[in-house]
């Protein structure tokens, strides 16, 4: 399966995407898929707070593990998706979209252009197994 090539990703399984002046946040499908059943998700962090990229901005649970969710830019929260801590299902079934966490309003140096590319991210996620 490949990655959206719209989006760009940390190492962590976090992706970012850009929309209009904000950056959208949230977990691949492969963190999804390594994950398997998620139980509970908790965001750190709410509207106004900076985000440092690489530092957790909440966690999420499944049935297997607890993972922090790091954010993959600098930036301050614009938004968290709130329905995501009571409908894991979004994140389950449809991370790129409906499974969105935050929304970030990027610092100029958000760090967004050293991620890894969608190809670069793949060949990342393929090694780990």
């Amino acid at each position: 399966m490949s990655s959206p090539n719209n989006c760009r990703y940390l190492e962590t399984h976090e992706w970012a995407r850009k929309d209009g002046d904000a950056i959208v946040v949230g977990i691949t499908q492969h963190a999804v898929d390594q994950l398997g059943e998620l139980v509970f998700c908790q965001f750190k962090k709410k509207a106004g707070d900076r985000v440092t990229k690489r530092e957790p901005f909440g966690e999420i649970e499944s049935v297997k593990a607890v993972s922090d969710l790091n954010s993959p830019v600098n930036g301050v929260v614009l938004e968290v998706n709130a329905a995501v801590p009571d409908a894991l299902h979004l994140v389950q079934q449809d991370p790129h979209n409906a499974g969105w966490m935050l929304r970030v309003k990027p610092d100029a140096a958000s760090g967004y252009d050293d991620l890894l590319d969608a190809a670069a991210y793949d060949k990342h996620a393929a090694a780990e197994h």
